[in-house]
Order: C-alpha cells, then sequence, then structure tokens
C-alpha cells in the first residue's frame, strides 16, 4: 500500500484527501491515513530533500525548506538558459498558428515536439487553451509573457510569414517534378524467342547493400 500511495502522489498536481487515496490504492481509509503518517515520519528522519505534508485537508509531496535555496537556484538558473533552435521553431508554430495541438504543432515541424512544449509551458511562453472539439487534443497559444519577451502589445504585430516563404514558381516547378513518374526501362525482346534462363537469387537478408539485422549495424 505505501509504494502504492508514494506512486499516486508523486503525479498529483494538488493536495488529496485521504479519502481520495483510499478509493485509488483499494484501502480502507484508516489504513490509508495511518500508512501516510508512516510514511510522512519516515521522511523527516532520514532527512529527505521532500517532505509529505498534510495541507488544506490533502496529502502533497513538497520540497523540504532548508533545501529551498537550492530549487531556488536551480529554477532561476533555467529561466535564464537560451531557448534551443527547435524550441523556437515550435515556438514559432504556436505563434503563428494558434491555437495549435500538439499533433498539429509535430506534423509542420516533422519531429515529436513534446519535451519541447513542456519547456515552453515551464517557462510561461506557452499556455493551454482548452480542447479541440473534434479530437479532444488539448490547444495551445502564446501567453501575454510571450508578447513581452518579443517586445510587441499583440499577435496583429508578427511580422508577416510571405517574405520568408519560397517563391510560388519554384515551388511548383518543385511539386511538378516529384509529381512527374519516371518511366521504367522496357527490356529488349529476346531475337531467338527462348525465355531468359532464371539466375538464383539470394536468399533473403543477404547479399550486398544488405546491412544485418534489419539495416542495425553489429555491435
Amino acid at each position: 500500500m505505501r509504494p502504492s500511495l508514494e506512486a499516486v502522489l508523486m503525479v498529483a498536481d494538488q493536495p488529496l484527501d485521504a479519502a481520495t487515496l483510499a478509493v485509488a490504492v483499494g484501502r480502507p481509509v484508516e489504513e490509508v491515513t495511518a500508512a501516510l503518517a508512516d510514511l510522512a515520519r519516515e521522511y523527516d528522519d532520514q532527512d529527505r530533500g521532500f517532505e509529505l505534508r498534510n495541507v488544506a485537508g490533502g496529502w502533497r509531496f513538497y520540497t523540504r525548506e532548508a533545501y529551498a535555496p537550492v530549487v531556488e537556484r536551480f529554477v532561476l538558473e533555467g529561466q535564464q538558459a537560451r531557448l534551443t533552435q527547435a524550441a523556437l521553431e515550435t515556438l514559432a508554430v504556436v505563434a503563428y498558428k494558434q491555437p495549435v495541438s500538439r499533433a498539429r504543432v509535430s506534423a509542420i515541424r516533422g519531429v515529436n515536439v513534446d519535451g519541447v512544449m513542456r519547456t515552453l509551458l515551464s517557462r510561461g511562453l506557452v499556455e493551454e487553451a482548452g480542447q479541440d472539439h473534434e479530437t479532444g487534443a488539448n490547444l495551445y497559444r502564446t501567453t501575454g509573457y510571450f508578447l513581452e519577451r518579443i517586445g510587441v502589445t499583440s499577435l496583429d504585430d508578427l511580422p508577416e510569414l510571405a517574405p520568408y516563404l519560397p517563391d510560388m514558381d519554384d515551388l511548383e516547378d518543385e511539386l511538378s517534378a516529384m509529381s512527374t513518374p519516371t518511366p521504367e526501362p522496357v527490356p529488349a525482346p529476346d531475337p531467338l524467342g527462348e525465355p531468359e534462363p532464371e539466375l538464383p537469387q539470394p536468399a533473403p537478408g543477404t547479399g550486398p547493400g544488405t546491412e544485418p539485422d534489419g539495416g542495425t549495424e553489429p555491435a
């Protein structure tokens, strides 16, 4: 029961009362209350970096006050770190396509953006903006802090994207080249009308140009 309580409390974003925790782990409220008190004493005796508090009628993990300077330094240094190129590109997609889902941002950028979105959320540059009515996915938009950081008063002040897009003539040429099928060579007929002898075929996974183990290099 105690490991189960720890697992639930680890993902809680608000204090949970004993009754809620009892339902989660499937045990009586009295046993859960006693186990929570035992866990809190155990963390205190071991001088862990976190503690289990019963605050506002609910239980939740908190960092221990003695280590507040360490946490503060970590948070401040993280906020001062510059965004990566991937984060800036993701932020630009959100700014011009908002409200937009993570899946849509990933599709536009061609890579998974879950980690980058968490960074933008923790920096206060992006926030949730409801859910998509068709898919139920969370939507995201930029915040007032984002506008403050880039020095504009509203989204209308963002620069136009047109000057940065490729010329339409060049784009049409590329699309035309991609859509034109390449003709396959037609083999010349055998003047004698005799079928060509069949050559032995290499076994699957062998032969030149084939990597062992499905394309992975051996250790």
